[in-house]
């Protein structure tokens, strides 16, 4: 009997874990970056990530002055273009973005509405006057949303700068993470699952 529940209890676990994520490239990120992006964050999230069709947020929704997408902005955009949606929704943006108290922000996750955004803007090493290079820019940005889809699953930040979930005061802080949580919280996060 014993076994049959602990069999079921797996089951059930392994169920909930193929819940579906999308991904959603928006202004200027090709589809195929973010077929690139799905199955390294498989691998860290065991959820099935799909690529939707790409979204565009018109020049005229940004901060005039600023030049940027508020991340609120960005939110209302994607909940509103994937209504009947099932599952967390993750944005990846080209376009610069910020939030109230910062001036720009890598990615940032609303728990709640269970959606996150990430901004290739300063993830690219071009932004920072060095040569253009592919496989920062994917590494980077791999990295920005294992945090962003960290604080979707109810993480915060975290002390160790090497976690994913350490807070990116600057790229160095970035460059400086791994792709991965650290072992505290790794637990965290399949616990709230």
């Amino acid at each position: 009997m014993r076994h049959r529940i602990a069999f079921a209890a797996r089951r059930t676990a392994h169920t909930v874990a193929l819940e579906k994520i999308s991904l959603v490239p928006i202004n200027g990120v090709g589809t195929d970056f973010c077929e690139r992006l799905a199955p390294c964050l498989e691998e860290r999230f065991f959820h099935k990530f799909a690529v939707e069709k790409p979204l565009t947020l018109s020049p005229t929704q940004a901060n005039a002055i600023r030049r940027q997408f508020f991340l609120t902005t960005v939110f209302n955009r994607l909940l509103a273009a994937y209504p009947g949606r099932n599952g967390l929704l993750l944005g990846i943006m080209g376009s610069d973005i910020y939030k109230t108290s910062h001036n720009f922000i890598f990615g940032d996750a609303s728990e709640t509405d269970r959606v996150a955004v990430v901004s290739t803007y300063r993830l690219s090493p071009a932004f920072y006057g060095e040569p253009e290079d592919d496989r920062r820019l994917f590494d980077r940005t791999l990295k920005e949303c294992v945090h962003a889809l960290g604080h979707a699953f109810g993480l915060r930040h975290c002390y160790s700068a090497r976690c994913a979930m350490y807070y990116s005061h600057s790229i160095y802080d970035t460059d400086a993470k791994l792709t991965y949580f650290c072992e505290a919280c790794d637990k965290r996060v399949r616990a709230n699952r």
